[in-house]
């Protein structure tokens, strides 16, 4: 295949579980982005956020993800990666964005704390802020969608249906 599949959507989706996963069905390399960026500051997400707030944390993400280097790899971005305007042309030129698309009602009950979770969110913003703000960008981003709205997904069938829809604008 060559290029990379990378994976976009709200926390909880399953875009590393998934992507770790198709990695191996597929033969490629995975990079899940949160790591790398963990692993290039020495912190937490949630220590990331704290100390440079927002603002902060977006610019270093999108710096970390527009330099990741990568070729038949499926890459697994943060929730708030498509806020990277440099990552994200990054991601498209390297290979297809698949948007791991939920309903907002599938999300409840997937993570607590948005804050405990590492989501990068402005003070007062809800889960349900949150989803409606990045939603427009996802969209926006993706080559491919693909609907994940079920706690108890089978990962071979969301595979199946990313390899699919990936196949189809190839």
């Amino acid at each position: 295949m060559g290029k990379n599949i990378v994976l976009i959507g709200m926390p909880g989706v399953g875009k590393s579980s998934i992507g770790v996963v198709m990695a191996k069905v597929m033969g490629m390399a995975f990079i899940d982005s949160d790591i790398v960026i963990q692993q290039e500051t020495g912190k937490t997400l949630k220590e990331l956020i704290r100390d440079l707030g927002t603002d902060g944390f977006l610019r270093l993400e999108d710096r970390i993800n527009a330099g990741i280097d990568a070729k038949n790899t499926v890459i697994a971005t943060g929730g708030s990666a498509v806020f990277g305007e440099n990552a994200m042309r990054r991601f498209k030129e390297s290979g297809t964005v698949v948007y791991l698309a939920a309903e907002y009602d599938s999300l409840i009950g997937r993570f607590n704390d948005l804050d405990d979770r590492g989501v990068v969110h402005a003070e007062g913003q809800t889960l349900k802020d949150v989803f409606e703000e990045r939603k427009k960008l996802y969209e926006h981003y993706a080559d491919v969608t693909v609907w994940q709205n079920s706690p108890d997904f089978r990962i071979n069938e969301v595979i199946d249906e990313i390899i699919e829809g990936v196949r189809a604008i190839s």
